[in-house]
């Protein structure tokens, strides 16, 4: 019984030395690191890992060396091994929360709340994929080395391998599927072909993706929706990444006016409108009539903004603003059936009228009218979309 007891206070001792000791060394690491980042991650994610493995690997000395009289005894033989298995499991969740602060670290450096932060999205979804396959790395190799520690497991470990290449290609058949969003996984990651925050256009729904793992994505709707899809759709269905080469989209909003309609005129009240709003990012402002056909004319507003956000919020300015100005300065150009009876020479403001000299365009006002022209933007536009062995003449 007093070697009982022996053992249980040698134990306790050692626990309770290893958990002041860790605890000053973290106090010391959270005074000294206010200044840096390494140290603050060091001190906030790998304190109770570390307190754990210490306090573990304390324990199993102070057994193993004040229970030297028993060397035999069954007892000591099973605590051991129990603390064995403990100070693995401890030490692997050491690692993990090592691996984890300097991860962090990392993306500390990249920023993702400035306008222009692909590279930085670029970064973290790297680096958030391979946190999740080094953890589970290490899960693996942690339950292998536990099971290591058997005498039975080691003993049988012959007998696994030579059946080992049956076994794998039965798994490797079972569990396709998965292994297949795993690898499609790894590929977005390191492909760039979807980041996280990037704002993309899936089963006719557009918002941006809140999580990326290796087995499915998930995609935050507009309307804060969720749409979770497998990582394997990525890399088999085509779809919309809005902010692939960067933050800044274009968008349209569309109109079906009378043939009466003022084109230049709505043209320069587009304009007014976007210089007026901090939503507009100052690359795009151009309405161009895209069909007309069926009795009416399509015009189509194109607008850029700095983020998809902002763009949405842009277009349905337009349509508001561009709607209210046709409704209440050009009513003649609201959109309607025509069927006129006798001659052309009524003057009531729904039939038609004499048309009016066209005015003088200003050379002040800005060419809204191209889309692959007429501004610095249009012309890198431009040579984006010409082939290589097109003319420059037949460019617009």
């Amino acid at each position: 019984m007093h070697s009982y007891l022996v053992t249980v206070v040698a134990a306790l001792v050692a626990a309770a030395a290893a958990v002041v000791v860790v605890e000053v060394v973290h106090r010391l690491i959270g005074r000294w690191g206010r200044r840096s980042v390494l140290l603050t991650e060091l001190a906030e994610h790998a304190h109770r890992a570390a307190q754990v493995t210490a306090t573990v690997l304390s324990v199993q000395f102070a057994v193993r060396f004040s229970t030297g009289y028993a060397v035999d005894a069954p007892w000591r033989q099973v605590l051991l091994h129990l603390l064995v298995l403990a100070v693995i499991a401890a030490s692997a969740w050491l690692v993990a929360a090592l691996l984890v602060v300097v991860e962090d670290t990392a993306l500390a450096r990249f920023r993702v709340d400035v306008p222009d932060n692909r590279h930085a999205r670029r970064v973290r979804t790297q680096v958030v994929m391979l946190r999740r396959v080094t953890i589970v790395v290490i899960v693996v190799l942690t339950l292998g080395v536990m099971l290591m520690t058997f005498p039975a497991v080691r003993g049988i470990g012959a007998g696994v391998l030579t059946s080992a290449g049956v076994v794998g290609i039965v798994a490797a058949l079972a569990a396709q599927s998965l292994l297949g969003n795993l690898f499609a996984g790894l590929q977005l990651a390191f492909s760039d072909a979807v980041r996280l925050d990037d704002v993309v256009v899936v089963e006719g729904e557009w918002g941006r993706i809140e999580e990326l793992t290796l087995s499915y994505v998930v995609v935050q709707i507009w309307d804060d929706r969720r749409l979770i899809l497998p990582t394997s759709y990525f890399t088999s269905t085509p779809f919309q990444n809005w902010t692939r080469t960067e933050a800044a989209v274009l968008g349209t909003a569309e109109f079906e006016v009378d043939w009466s309609v003022p084109v230049q005129a709505m043209r320069e009240e587009l304009r007014r409108l976007v210089e007026g709003t901090d939503l507009w990012d100052g690359r795009v402002c151009v309405l161009q009539v895209t069909d007309a056909t069926g009795g009416m004319v399509k015009i189509r507003a194109l607008v850029s903004a700095a983020s998809a956000g902002a763009l949405w919020d842009l277009r349905c300015l337009v349509r508001e603003h561009l709607v209210a100005w046709v409704r209440d300065q050009r009513p003649t150009a609201m959109p309607r059936l025509r069927a006129e009876v006798g001659d052309g020479a009524g003057t009531l403001p729904w039939q038609w009228v004499r048309p009016a000299r066209a005015p003088r365009r200003r050379s002040d006002v800005p060419d809204d009218a191209r889309l692959f022209g007429g501004s610095d933007d249009g012309e890198a536009r431009s040579e984006a979309f010409v082939g290589p062995d097109e003319p420059a003449e037949a460019r617009h």
